[in-house]
């Protein structure tokens, strides 16, 4: 790296160069307010006289390392084209004023100067100047003096008007005076021996300047050359841009859509302002092959975001109707799992018909707990880990499943509980997103014709008025009077939806019920809204009446937000669970624990104690020295039976009883005011429950499988899970090899899954002509799968009728795959070289 400094005049007379902006820079943003300033710089350093005005620094890679012309040489722009771009602009208005107004050489110096390379051949490296198209198109027009041909928005030729309307025959020369005095530093970069991404990243280390998504992007594609930075950014950035957009705010969601694709990937949340960082420890590694099957998938999953966020876009009506309302609940913290389910969806795993499934229990999960009051930050871990819970074999019961194994603030309301809560709560004071919403499905359930309740004509109604006159006194006993007004007068069998509520108003129940005022049919009676159904079979409204509504809506609601009728096995009920919620840790292993958003394997409850403990004291170490009381930690080791060290030279007991050592977390985690951070997980064994604990089985028959199978190289690095499958590449991005187990069969089978469903059917009809070779070299038939109407396509042999729970059987199933496994790559492999 060279950093000097350098008149910027002498910067842009450099012959034969050319400035390219990258595509993966950022647009050209600055606007008329920066333009203003920097001219405000440069006439003052001007008419002050002061030697030198300093403008930053320019950060360009050089010596031709993208080159690909001998012509000019390319300096590609890493750091400062807003500037740069502006300086630019500038001096074209100057060069036109000049060519409007003056002798013609002194445009020509201008023009041949500093905007282009006066002797070069080709057209492409004419202009110093390489932008972005947009900005490119609009440059060329203005030096044409066709800036009026530009009909859309651009800040090139918004700033250029502005500039050029500031020039005059008392500016000009003094804005020539003004720019030679300008300095700045260059920092030129060589490439193998300067890291540009890291440079970059500390030019930018404030983050004010640029996003998350810019960044991130900037990863991806500085290291390319400028033909390969076009070919992704083109196929694969772009794409995604599009896609991780709101269309009704018009604003970008990418940052958004990398923060949840990478929650799903890692199951961890992001911070925010970390999703750089998180993106680039997860690919710092960047196998060019690896990675840019992993950027295909994450334009796949664009795809998927855009419906979640977009839901009009989504063509299936049912779909699209249940995606508007989790839209509106703004449960957003479903779309890590969301947009791995719909991923399954596209590659046929699982029909249209679950996914709607799917969404009316997230929401009757989420509007449950609306309605008992939980609180809404613990479904940031439930959504988080959810579609590692999916048994492919029972998909949705699978999720109902999990979400009902939940417990603490976690879990899913039970009928009794939104019963109770249902009853005494406030549905006239919430959110008005959340009472529509509430309204709309109550009233609309099963109706043959559809009401639209956000209709500005339809507004809630109270049946007991919030103001009543002395006649409702009158009416009701001085007990029923004081229950509407102090306990019901806001709850749901107390309110209803009239198309005449200001009709209605405070009159009494009678008149609310018969009003027909000027022939309008304002009364109960004459509504054809469900909500009034029971209004108009009744003569009063009192308590019992009350009682008996509430009862209706109750029943409804269960129809509507259905809790899901699934039976928890015993062996499956130690599920997730805050630490608070769970039992003693004595003689019990941990799956896995989640601290503070982050999930960690982990089986013993000594080395959870030990991380907690640790991430407690970074985070506030004042907070947990004055704990002791709780904790008692010092700088002696000697202190203690077993001192072990905490951080910063500070001891702490270890050797402790696990039930002490959930004791002491939980007194921790309430000082340090965060009780929903920890949610543990115990690992479940065998159980006489009458279904088997697949989780454990599976997972038990690869570990002792994967020993067996070391000697094929695809699965040296392979580690045991409890899914169905083990899968691993095939040698080129999208196809893998995948051992699966079902409860009766072994099945090995080759799968296409790119991100492109054209690329998948061009790559399973190339195999598929040379069935009959493949055949042949395997030894017997194969099942073909081109699934024309998912996105995936497979290809499999099977070993049928053995009993996957039957242990005694697990022989047949090691001997089918480690010998037709080999047979079934070496048939393939020839062929899928070929595809490369």
């Amino acid at each position: 790296m060279k950093a000097n400094e350098l008149q910027i005049v002498k910067f842009l007379k450099s012959p034969d160069v050319q400035f390219v902006i990258p595509i993966y820079q950022r647009n050209y943003d600055w606007t008329i307010t920066e333009c203003r300033e920097l001219l405000k710089d440069i006439i003052q350093v001007a008419d002050e006289s002061r030697v030198s005005h300093f403008i930053g620094s320019i950060v360009f890679i050089h010596d031709g390392v993208y080159s690909t012309s001998n012509e000019v040489k390319e300096l590609v722009i890493i750091d400062g084209q807003q500037r740069l771009t502006t300086i630019n602009i500038l001096i074209a208005a100057l060069y036109r004023f000049a060519k409007e107004n003056l002798p013609t050489q002194e445009s020509e110096r201008l023009y041949n100067m500093f905007l282009v390379n006066q002797y070069v051949q080709k057209e492409a490296y004419k202009l110093k100047l390489k932008q972005t198209d947009r900005n490119s198109i609009a440059f060329k027009a203005i030096l044409l003096g066709n800036e009026k041909s530009i009909t859309e928005y651009t800040n090139v030729k918004e700033n250029y008007t502005f500039f050029r309307s500031e020039i005059n025959a008392d500016t000009f020369q003094v804005i020539l005076e003004g720019l030679n005095r300008l300095i700045f530093v260059e920092i030129s970069l060589e490439r193998g021996k300067d890291d540009p991404q890291r440079i970059f990243e500390s030019l930018n280390s404030t983050g004010l300047d640029l996003s998350q998504s810019d960044l991130i992007r900037n990863f991806i594609l500085m290291d390319l050359p400028p033909a390969d930075q076009d070919k992704i950014f083109e196929s694969i950035w772009s794409p995604i841009e599009e896609n991780a957009k709101d269309l009704s705010k018009r604003i970008s969601l990418v940052s958004d859509f990398i923060r949840d694709y990478l929650t799903l990937k890692t199951k961890k949340i992001p911070n925010k302002n970390k999703v750089y960082q998180e993106f680039k420890m997860l690919f710092q590694d960047k196998d060019e092959a690896d990675f840019y099957h992993e950027l295909e998938e994450i334009k796949s999953f664009s795809f998927h975001y855009k419906k979640l966020v977009n839901p009009i876009t989504v063509t299936d009506k049912q779909v699209r109707k249940e995606l508007e309302y989790i839209n509106r609940l703004e449960i957003n913290v479903t779309y890590p799992f969301l947009l791995q389910v719909f991923e399954d969806v596209e590659n046929g795993l699982i029909e249209t018909s679950d996914l709607v499934a799917i969404l009316k229990l997230i929401q009757s999960f989420s509007w449950r707990r609306f309605i008992v009051g939980l609180p809404t930050n613990a479904l940031n871990k439930v959504f988080m880990t959810l579609y590692s819970e999916i048994d492919t074999e029972e998909y949705v019961t699978s999720i109902e499943k999990a979400l009902m194994r939940k417990g603490g603030n976690s879990k899913f309301p039970t009928n009794e509980e939104v019963k109770l809560a249902l009853k005494d709560k406030d549905l006239y004071n919430i959110q008005t997103k959340n009472r529509s919403y509430f309204f709309e499905l109550l009233e609309n359930y099963k109706n043959k014709e559809y009401v639209d309740t956000s209709n500005e004509a339809i507004t809630i109604e109270h049946i007991f008025p919030r103001t009543p006159t002395e006649e409702w006194k009158q009416q009701l006993s001085r007990e029923q009077f004081s229950e509407f007004k102090d306990k019901y007068l806001n709850t749901i069998a107390n309110l209803t939806l009239s198309g005449n509520n200001g009709a209605l108003s405070n009159r009494t129940f009678g008149e609310k019920k018969a009003m027909n005022s000027d022939g309008k049919e304002q009364g109960y009676i004459h509504s054809r809204l469900w909500l009034n159904s029971y209004l108009q079979k009744i003569d009063e409204w009192t308590i019992p009446h009350f009682e008996e509504r509430f009862e209706i809506i109750y029943e409804r609601f269960l129809k509507i937000w259905k809790l899901p009728d699934v039976v928890v096995f015993d062996g499956e009920n130690d599920e997730e669970q805050n630490i608070f919620d769970a039992e003693k840790p004595r003689f019990k292993k941990l799956e896995y624990f989640i601290f503070d958003n982050n999930k960690i394997e982990e089986d013993a409850v000594a080395q959870m104690y030990f991380y907690v403990l640790r991430a407690l004291f970074q985070k506030n170490y004042q907070v947990m020295v004055s704990g002791q009381d709780i904790l008692k930690i010092t700088r002696n080791e000697a202190d203690f039976r077993d001192g072990k060290e905490l951080d910063n030279g500070y001891y702490f007991e270890s050797n402790i009883d696990s039930n002490s050592k959930f004791t002491i977390l939980k007194k921790l985690l309430s000082l340090f005011e965060m009780e929903e951070e920890l949610i543990i997980k115990y690992q479940t064994g065998p159980v006489n429950s009458g279904e088997p604990p697949r989780y454990t089985i599976r997972k038990k028959y690869w570990l002792q499988l994967l020993p067996l199978l070391q000697e094929i190289n695809l699965f040296q690095n392979i580690n045991a899970s409890n899914d169905q499958w083990l899968s691993v590449g095939a040698g080129i991005s999208g196809l893998q090899y995948t051992l699966t187990n079902t409860k009766s069969i072994a099945r090995i089978e080759l799968g296409i899954v790119t991100s492109s469903k054209e690329i998948n059917k061009s790559y399973f009809r190339r195999l598929f002509s040379k069935k009959e070779m493949i055949e042949e070299a395997l030894g017997q038939t194969i099942e073909w799968q081109e699934l024309p109407e998912s996105k995936m396509s497979r290809i499999k042999i099977e070993l049928t009728d053995v009993d996957f729970f039957n242990e005694n059987e697990w022989a047949k199933r090691n001997d089918y795959f480690l010998e037709m496994f080999q047979k079934f790559q070496a048939a393939f492999d020839p062929f899928v070289f070929e595809l490369k």
